[in-house]
Order: C-alpha cells, then sequence, then structure tokens
C-alpha cells in the first residue's frame, strides 16, 4: 500500500500494455469507518459458489469477503449484499437461489444473515429498511433481472436507491460492466474497494510491475482461448512457461504431433505457433508434455498408459501428464521466484487423471517463490493437496485475473480508482 498526498492509502498495479497505470484504488480502510454507522451500504459480493441439493460445495469465495463484512459489522453499518450465482439468463431459477448462501455466510459469520427474496423493489426495500446496526442482509440473485447483465441503468438506479455508501468486493466479475459492478458504484462520490477487491489488484498486479525472478507461468485447462491476450502480455514478463492440460494438445499438434483423439483446438494451431515464436523472440522457455498418461476410453476406460508426447496410439486421447513432465515442472515451480497457475494439467474431474494438478499442488506446499494461483479447479487442488497456507495469493477470480495478466482495463476496477 502507498501513501497518498491526501494522507488517502492507494493500491497500487503494473501498467498495461500501453504503459497507462492500470489503478489506483481508494479503499475500505482509506474512510473513517466511524461515519458508516447506521448507514446503509451495499456491498457487491462475489458468491458465485457451486451449489447442489440446497447446500454450498465450496465457500471459498464466502470466506473471501468475510475480512470486509466483519469490519463493516465492527463499524455498525447496515450491509446490504449484492450477489450472482450462476446463469440464469434474466429469469428465476430455484436451483440459483442465494437462500443457501445466506444459511452459509450466518454459519461463517457467526451472527444472523437475513435473506432477502428479491433484489429490488417492495420486499428489498422493506428488508433493508427493518436493519439494524451491523446487521447483514442478502439479496437475492442479481441475474434473475435482465438488467444485471444488460448494465441497465434504470436497474443500477433502483439498487442504487437501496444504500448510501458502495463497496466493491467481487473481483471475479471485475472484467464484467454489470449493472451491480460499475453502474451501481457511479451513483456514489466515493466508491472504495473491499479488502479482497484490493488484496486481488495488488497481488496480480505485482506480477505485471515487479515480479521477483525467475518468473515461472503455469497454463492448463482444456482451450487456447481465452488465455491468448494473457500470453502475449505475459510472455515478455516470464522466464519459464510451463503448459499443459488440453491446450498443451494444440500445442504439441502445432509442432507437428499426432495426438490421435485428444482434444486438439485445429483451428488455433497457428495461433499456437504465433505464440511459440512469441515465446522464442521474448527469450522465454516453453515447456510442453514430454510424456502423457492415455486411455482408450475417458467415460469407461478400460486401458491407461503412459507414452511419449509424439506416440499417442490411433483412437486414444490424452488426459494428464506423465511422470517425466511431472518432475520437470515440479523443478521449474520449486526455483521460481515468481509463480503463476492457472488451469488444471489434466481431466482433473475424473480421477485418476487429476495426478499430475495434484502432483504440481502438492510440489507447491514446500516452494519458497512467491505464488499465486487462479481458477476453481486449480484452487481445490492445492486447498485437498494442503498447500493452501503456502501459497501467497489465491485469486477468486479466473477470467477476471486472466483479463488483469493480460493488460486489459477491468470496469469494477476503473470504477473504484481514486480521484485523479
Amino acid at each position: 500500500m502507498l501513501a497518498g498526498g491526501d494522507g488517502a492509502r492507494y493500491t497500487m498495479v503494473g501498467l498495461n500494455p500501453g504503459g497507462r497505470l492500470m489503478s489506483r484504488l481508494m479503499t475500505l480502510d482509506d474512510l473513517d469507518t466511524s461515519s458508516l454507522r447506521a448507514k446503509r451500504v451495499f456491498v457487491r459480493v462475489d458468491f458465485n459458489v457451486p451449489l447442489e441439493d440446497g447446500r454450498v460445495q465450496d465457500a471459498t469465495r464466502i470466506e473471501a469477503a468475510l475480512p470486509t463484512l466483519e469490519a463493516l459489522a465492527l463499524a455498525r453499518a447496515r450491509i446490504i449484499l449484492g450477489a450472482h450465482c450462476g446463469r440464469p439468463q434474466g429469469h428465476v431459477e430455484p436451483a440459483l437461489s442465494l437462500r443457501p448462501v445466506a444459511s452459509k455466510l450466518w454459519e461463517l459469520l457467526g451472527s444472523s444473515v437475513r435473506f432477502v427474496e428479491d433484489c429490488v423493489g417492495p420486499v428489498a426495500e422493506e428488508a433493508v429498511a427493518a436493519l439494524g446496526e451491523g446487521e447483514v442482509c442478502l439479496l437475492e440473485n442479481l441475474r434473475f433481472h435482465p438488467g444485471e447483465t444488460a448494465g441497465d441503468p434504470v436497474f443500477a438506479g433502483r439498487l442504487a436507491a437501496l444504500a448510501e455508501a458502495y463497496v466493491g468486493e467481487a473481483f471475479g466479475v471485475a472484467h464484467r460492466a454489470h449493472a451491480s459492478v460499475v453502474a451501481v458504484a457511479e451513483h456514489f462520490e466515493r466508491p472504495v474497494a473491499g479488502r479482497l477487491m484490493a488484496l486481488e489488484v495488488e497481488a496480480l498486479g505485482q506480477l505485471l510491475s515487479s515480479p521477483a525472478t525467475p518468473f515461472v507461468a503455469v497454463l492448463g485447462g482444456a482451450k487456447i482461448a481465452g488465455k491468448i491476450d494473457t500470453l502475449h502480455n505475459l510472455l515478455p514478463r516470464i522466464d519459464t512457461l510451463l503448459v499443459a492440460g488440453g491446450m498443451a494438445n494444440t500445442f504439441l499438434a502445432a509442432r507437428g504431433h499426432d495426438l490421435a483423439a485428444s482434444l486438439v483446438e485445429h483451428e488455433r494451431l497457428d495461433t499456437a505457433r504465433e505464440i511459440l515464436a512469441a515465446a522464442e523472440a521474448a527469450h522465454t522457455e516453453v515447456l510442453l508434455p514430454r510424456d502423457l498418461v492415455v486411455t482408450d476410453d475417458l467415460a469407461r476406460p478400460t486401458r491407461i498408459e503412459t507414452v511419449a508426447a509424439d506416440a499417442v496410439p490411433a483412437g486414444w486421447l490424452a488426459v494428464d501428464i506423465g511422470q517425466w513432465t511431472r518432475r520437470a515442472f515440479a523443478a521449474a515451480a520449486r526455483e521460481a521466484a515468481t509463480l503463476f497457475w492457472n488451469g488444471p494439467l489434466g481431466v482433473f474431474e475424473r480421477p485418476p487423471f487429476d495426478a499430475g494438478t495434484n502432483a504440481l499442488a502438492e510440489c507447491l506446499a514446500t516452494a519458497a517463490g512467491f505464488t499465486v494461483i487462479g481458477g476453481g479447479e486449480t484452487v481445490a487442488a492445492v486447498r485437498r493437496a494442503g498447500a493452501a497456507d503456502a501459497i501467497g495469493h489465491i485469486s477468486t477470480g479466473g477470467g477476471a485475473s486472466l483479463a488483469l495478466l493480460a493488460g486489459k482495463v477491468l470496469p469494477g476496477v476503473v470504477v473504484l480508482e481514486a480521484p485523479k
């Protein structure tokens, strides 16, 4: 954190490719919290969590917001939480109701959380009016209204009318110009970032502005699409790029290997070649899998083998990295002073094809460098390996973190910038 000339503390992050300072945030800690007593504070949180049978399956994102919520409760603010879950396309879907999230938050906070069955209108207005000092209410899924994803100013105005102050805490959707993320904040003279938002921007910005070297990036997942801009922006900054998962198949195919029935983005082969050429020009080492775990059938495997990356049997498909590649990746991770990892290294959701991902996660438990993890499956692997406490920063926003690292301007961050 840096001190501004007016005494405010700003969170600074790195430069985008055009050289613009991406953000200098006003944060919750810049406020005189005593001024929030009895004030209605709208907090846009990211509670987009997996739900099953009416229960929260992973509370990571809820837990990450607790420091901000506890600070507001201590300040005796009247706390209004806005969030979304899933993609209901502007319609009410009972399976995506945030009611189970309210129950989980109650459990984690150790104090009551009121659930409000709509986010605007009389039901919401009455619930907010009934809030006492330090009390919390969670509004129903914002995306049940089409105005949320459309960035509708009328919908934003109805949300803003509920509150007297705004805290942006939903980094996971900061790359979306949705109503509650941008348009609502614009209704307030001094919208601020919550502690999680500030931490996310600061930690990820460090990777762009002043990463300790050697800087290693690990990118996995199914496809190159969505990571192209991130790759191009990171290549001049990183020393070693480790590529695995389905996207590695496309890179291997671009180098002339036959991946048989494996997932390959054939329409991205030229893109993969361009990235490899850019890496060479930037003097960035690229490690692709040298051996692969392959199977004859993903859904009902009868045979599982490890083969060289250029020897996938006809009709078989690659589902994980092999032992040699695991050792090479682990060695690079141990030597890294800075490491960023996004995306599983194999078909993580189908054990035993999660072995490569789990092996790298276990390695990070003893790695000495500053490590940043992004993406739900990657975070799950690190937690399961017992390595979470050893990670420098676990990001709650997979897509948002990739966008920030691509040097893109995040609308949900820009709206929280300090006045120039």
